[in-house]
């Protein structure tokens, strides 16, 4: 991907919240419809409860909620926002809209199916929106799998849950917190991770794990380079919350310690496009960035999609 510009104007996160699936389900909750055990769960994904309950639009309006009350901005200051979600509430109109008038906003207001890339990818792009004139964003990523998820198949029901993380992008007087990103996808691999419109999310989990540690670090490195960094110096990782193995196979093959990992998989399960939000904002991130901090958020998505940027944390 390209360099930043030089003089392009920049942008900081100024306040976030985020939101989960209004009822807790546990791996022991699941032995009772399912053949599996709360040790292999842990085992395979790291996983010991997720969240479901709550459509799209309810859940990112408490998370966009949060976050705009956390900036202290004004809704009718906000010039975009983006929503990020592979589970809209209906195919029209966008689930944006919905959120767009609950929350007082009187704004430009679209959706991004990116799948679990799709924080990052609407990142990108509302820089973009910002470095064009926009003076905030208001960014939402969520998504409500368990609507898509057959709870009797014991390959996807372990994984998937519901959940909203959001963030308000300022634009400031220097060149703000992004250094460098990368987007990505390979509609070759469509196949290994997908949900027909009205049915269940099917997926080749071999495969998909192959790749996705593959594109992953691909994607990294990329955004890593375009910000002229190396791993060495990265604080904070805050990856896709997809699989325990995943992210600790990336923070492996990326020379960046798993201590280093922003990891809430254990509490949230795979939450799609509000996964890394979740593990930036959230209560559950074992690592929270500091002021000065270099920070990589990192994910891949069915399509499939791959997303990463380089954060400097507090930069103005």
């Amino acid at each position: 991907m390209p360099k930043i510009p030089q003089n392009v104007r920049g942008a900081r996160f100024t306040g976030w919240g985020t939101s989960l699936g209004h009822n807790t389900v546990t791996n022991e909750d699941l032995t009772k419809t399912m053949d599996t055990n709360d040790e292999w769960i842990k085992e395979r994904t790291g996983i010991h409860r997720r969240h479901i309950g709550g459509s799209t639009a309810e859940l990112s309006i408490a998370s966009g909620s949060a976050a705009l009350q956390m900036s202290g901005v004004d809704p009718l200051s906000i010039d975009a926002l983006i929503l990020a979600t592979t589970t809209p509430d209906r195919c029209v109109p966008a689930t944006s809209a919905t959120v767009q008038n609950a929350l007082g906003l009187r704004c430009g207001a679209f959706d991004i199916n990116a799948a679990c890339s799709g924080f990052v990818y609407s990142l990108v792009n509302a820089h973009g929106l910002i470095a064009m004139g926009a003076e905030r964003v208001l960014l939402i990523g969520t998504d409500t799998l368990a609507r898509i998820t057959d709870w009797t198949d014991r390959n996807t029901a372990i994984l998937f849950a519901d959940g909203s993380g959001a963030a308000v992008l300022e634009s400031t007087t220097g060149s703000g917190h992004l250094l460098g990103w990368d987007l990505d996808a390979d509609g070759s691999a469509e196949e290994i991770l997908f949900a027909e419109r009205g049915g269940y999310i099917q997926m080749d989990g071999k495969e998909v794990f192959r790749r996705a540690v593959r594109i992953m670090v691909d994607s990294a490195t990329k955004s890593m380079n375009a910000a002229g960094v190396t791993a060495d110096q990265i604080s904070v990782i805050v990856p896709h919350q997809a699989n325990i193995r995943i992210i600790k196979a990336a923070c492996e093959r990326l020379g960046i310690p798993l201590e280093r990992s922003s990891v809430v998989i254990h509490e949230t399960g795979n939450t799609s496009s509000a996964s890394i939000p979740l593990a930036l904002f959230g209560d559950f991130g074992q690592v929270k960035p500091k002021q000065g901090d270099l920070v990589l958020l990192v994910g891949f998505g069915a399509g499939m999609t791959a997303a990463s940027a380089i954060l400097e944390w507090g930069a103005q």
